[in-house]
């Protein structure tokens, strides 16, 4: 089993990497869902980290549904990743009634896949209603992994449907377990027999003094130590 921290700083990411992760979910805005980081901190946690780099493809919060335009600055933001010698790519386009929209996750994935980039379909997952249709669609898209809650707020509250998922993948997708991942439950999780598990490690340092500019967050370094030494019990 793999262990990726969902990143916003390259301080986490180093901490991330000395502490044996396997890889690392790189973004910015985490408040928001995560979005697309910027250049110079893709560029800069490739530089400077050894664990595998996967980088957050997404322009706007509030849902998943693309413009045009939206997905050929997605386009861009997956070339970018690619020359910034990344190893993969994250993303999920859904329609409005919250299906995977085929046409613009392929479109996704092909470029993606063209330039040897891995690549996981994040948490819109949660939001679709069929998920055992839209499983075996990403599978025969040709998708690497799954980030899930099991269509829960939290990844323990839908362990049943994240066990589900694991059966139903016949090991031609990895699923990847994330959402309220901490040291208490860890061990149940990686139970359920995913490949992965993904999580947050961060801590609000925010003062008093912040004028509504969004709080400050430090990496939570004995979180990251704590998951990943259950993690070589496991």
């Amino acid at each position: 089993m793999q262990i990726e921290v969902c990143v916003e700083k390259l301080e986490t990411a180093l901490a991330a990497d000395k502490f044996g992760a396997d890889r690392i979910e790189l973004c910015s805005a985490l408040d928001l869902g995560g979005l697309t980081p910027s250049h110079g901190l893709i560029e800069s946690c490739i530089e400077q980290c050894s664990l595998d780099v996967y980088v957050m493809i997404r322009p706007k919060p509030g849902n998943f549904i693309y413009s045009d335009n939206e997905i050929s600055i997605m386009k861009k933001d997956i070339e970018f990743t690619a020359n910034s010698r990344a190893d993969g790519v994250v993303f999920g386009c859904l329609t409005n009634v919250n299906e995977l929209n085929i046409k613009q996750n392929k479109e996704l994935l092909d470029l993606a896949k063209s330039l040897k980039l891995g690549v996981t379909f994040h948490r819109a997952f949660d939001f679709i209603y069929d998920k055992e249709m839209a499983l075996n669609q990403l599978i025969n898209m040709g998708f690497d992994r799954i980030l899930t809650s099991g269509g829960k707020k939290t990844a323990l509250e839908g362990i049943n449907n994240i066990k589900h998922f694991v059966k139903s993948s016949k090991n031609k997708i990895e699923i990847m377990a994330g959402s309220g991942v901490n040291p208490a439950n860890a061990l149940q999780l990686a139970n359920t027999g995913i490949d992965a598990l993904h999580f947050t490690a961060r801590k609000s340092i925010s003062g008093e003094n912040s004028l509504n500019m969004g709080n400050e967050f430090v990496p939570d370094i004995e979180k990251i130590k704590a998951i990943i030494s259950n993690y070589k019990s496991f």
